[in-house]
């Protein structure tokens, strides 16, 4: 039998489900497309690490609210979608923590996030993601890293920090650098919104479950009484299915892919696309180079060098550099483009950021390499991460 606790009052952003061996952490804050706020990421925190320590506890299932009505529809118009499993972390929230010269406030969420990042990476019991819509910033932090991702055909998966100002973080700098070929530098760059099928093809899901077939496989799943993955993985399958990429997919762009991405600059990235676009007409290389060009020359630059650095670190030392990078971005001494990417996108809504510096050649190596020193300051100390038992491989690596 199902138990539902709550400890505000029914008001919980995170609801847990006790069934069994299973514990069900439900994100339930729909009117926010459950972006996570600061009270959800410490409770999520607080409930691995209890779960970690019950004998009891098999696995975790990672969902969000379903119920009739609990749901807001997404600003996502396509057929299908309108659904959130998290849309990201809680921007607006650190926005205005900046704006309002609260730092600390800022970087403690930044730092509680990153820090249940690596717990999930590191988690000792399997942890089922179902992503039944979509799967953006922080909502990608809270999932990738677990064992199991079950995407659908509502899932949309998309990093759009460099439309924001920001650059991709949760540990993508891990997570991106590992996708076929330069897969990730293209995800990461464009902010692109990968379908469900387009995450299983390039492994960002593991397994791909039709919509309709959720409530069967969660009801299969609550009766696990085992940690063992591959029993896991074949209840999963039972329900799952490889499903047909969309004729226009990017995923099908793979070597148009690999040969612009694969440059050493943005710069070269930008101009590989525009000789592609000349040698023939297509509106995804059009729309490639448009989302670049629209895109913060700053977080283009920064993002395309993390991505790079990331190939070669393990989970926890991507994090701890993330971290760093986002301490020198929310002070805004080269640039503000947080506060403005954040305006244009989510404040004002009118989708017209100002960047400055405003073009790539304004912004030196030497602009970039400071994004990656530790901050001259002797109050700021580098992301310090708790001692884990279970590190995967390359979980830990010296920066």
């Amino acid at each position: 039998m199902a138990q539902t606790s709550s400890n505000n009052g029914g008001t919980d952003q995170v609801l847990v489900e006790e069934t069994g061996n299973v514990r069900t952490f439900i994100l339930n804050r729909p009117k926010h497309l459950n972006a996570l706020s600061f009270q959800m990421i410490s409770r999520l925190k607080q409930l691995f690490y209890a779960c970690e320590e019950d004998s009891n506890v098999k696995m975790i299932i990672l969902k969000f609210v379903t119920s009739s009505g609990s749901m807001l529809q997404s600003s996502i118009n396509a057929p299908g979608h309108g659904k959130a499993f998290c849309a990201g972390g809680d921007v607006t929230a650190v926005y205005h923590s900046v704006r309002q010269g609260k730092l600390e406030v800022a970087v403690n969420y930044i730092q509680e996030q990153y820090t249940l990042n690596y717990v999930i990476a590191t988690y000792s019991k399997p942890q089922v993601s179902i992503l039944n819509g979509i799967v953006m910033g922080g909502g990608a932090g809270a999932s990738i890293h677990g064992r199991f991702r079950v995407a659908t055909e509502k899932s949309v998966f998309a990093m759009p920090e460099t439309a924001m100002g920001i650059f991709p973080d949760v540990g993508a700098s891990y997570f991106l650098s590992r996708l076929p070929g330069f897969f990730g530098e293209y995800a990461g760059l464009t902010g692109s919104r990968l379908d469900g099928a387009e995450m299983l093809a390039c492994g960002l899901a593991t397994h791909f479950v039709s919509s309709e077939k959720l409530p069967l496989l969660e009801q299969a799943l609550v009766k696990v009484n085992t940690s063992d993955p591959d029993a896991i993985s074949a209840i999963i399958s039972r329900f799952s299915h490889i499903p047909n990429l969309k004729e226009e997919s990017p995923y099908h762009k793979m070597k148009i892919i690999n040969r612009c991405f694969s440059r050493r600059t943005i710069e070269e990235v930008i101009s590989a696309l525009e000789s592609e676009a000349l040698d023939k007409k297509d509106d995804w290389i059009s729309s490639t180079i448009q989302s670049l060009k629209k895109a913060s020359p700053t977080s283009l630059k920064i993002s395309l060098r993390l991505i790079r650095e990331g190939r070669r670190q393990g989970v926890g030392s991507c994090l701890v550099l993330e971290y760093r990078m986002a301490c020198h971005v929310l002070k805004g001494e080269f640039s503000k483009d947080i506060l403005e990417g954040c305006r244009a996108m989510l404040i004002d809504k009118n989708r017209n950021p100002k960047w400055e510096p405003s073009r790539l050649e304004l912004i030196s190596e030497e602009d970039v390499d400071r994004y990656f020193f530790k901050i001259d300051d002797e109050d700021w100390e580098d992301l310090k991460l708790p001692p884990r038992s279970n590190l995967p491989p390359y979980a830990i690596a010296k920066l």
